[in-house]
């Protein structure tokens, strides 16, 4: 004889169980590796502080424009569950945009000194109409190019260009921890997802017993 649907219920509810152990298991241990790399990284920035002194790591430091290098994204699979994920930003070449504004700031007063040596009435009246012309033409160039310059450089550089081993290695701690959330997050959705399963399953297995046992009780009473 074949296995009964009562019997084959009950093995799926001991699979999902399993299934559901192993889940939690994993997030515990994934839980506990999230708060060890915290530690460590704020472990590594007071050491930081220390060496450097208090204020020079701390919040005055940075930049007055910040945007994020690190992307979260969320997607929900064929099965219905949520992954996330984390994607890092490449950082653009900051020396070629240094190098082009640097460039750009020194055309005009090359020029300007030179044009002073040969007329100097005739250098006040250009050097007026070519600032406004410039400023008509391009009046946001300059302010972009400095912007992006302090979006896209390591957030490192905002502590100094030598900085100690173990801001480095605070860095490196935090950037771990956001990998890290989004996998406990995945994880976590899918315990929530196979909690709300087994209840499910818990629920037809009951009602499958009570069938079972009101068809007995009719064998029986014939």
């Amino acid at each position: 004889m074949g296995v009964s649907e009562s019997e084959e219920s009950s093995m799926l509810l001991d699979e999902k169980l399993l299934r559901f152990m192993e889940q939690l298991e994993l997030l515990e241990e994934k839980r506990a590796s999230l708060n060890a790399l915290i530690e460590q990284g704020w472990f590594s920035m007071s050491k930081a502080r220390y060496s450097m002194g208090n204020k020079r790591v701390s919040p005055l430091q940075y930049a007055s424009e910040m945007e994020p290098l690190v992307l979260v994204h969320a997607k929900t699979l064929d099965n219905g569950e949520l992954d996330f994920s984390t994607e890092r930003l490449e950082q653009k070449c900051i020396k070629e945009v240094g190098a082009d504004s640097q460039s750009i700031e020194e055309i005009g007063p090359q020029e300007e000194g030179v044009r002073r040596r040969i007329k100097p009435k005739e250098d006040i009246i250009k050097k007026e109409v070519t600032e406004e012309t410039s400023r008509e033409n391009a009046p946001e160039e300059t302010p972009v190019r400095k912007s992006n310059q302090n979006l896209q450089q390591d957030p490192l550089k905002w502590f100094g260009i030598l900085v100690p081993q173990s801001l480095k290695h605070a860095q490196l701690s935090f950037k771990q921890v956001l990998e890290l959330s989004a996998e406990i997050a995945t994880l976590q959705a899918a315990v929530l997802s196979t909690r709300q399963e087994l209840k499910h399953s818990k629920m037809g297995q009951h009602i499958l017993q009570q069938e079972a046992s009101a068809t007995h009780l009719d064998k029986v009473a014939d």
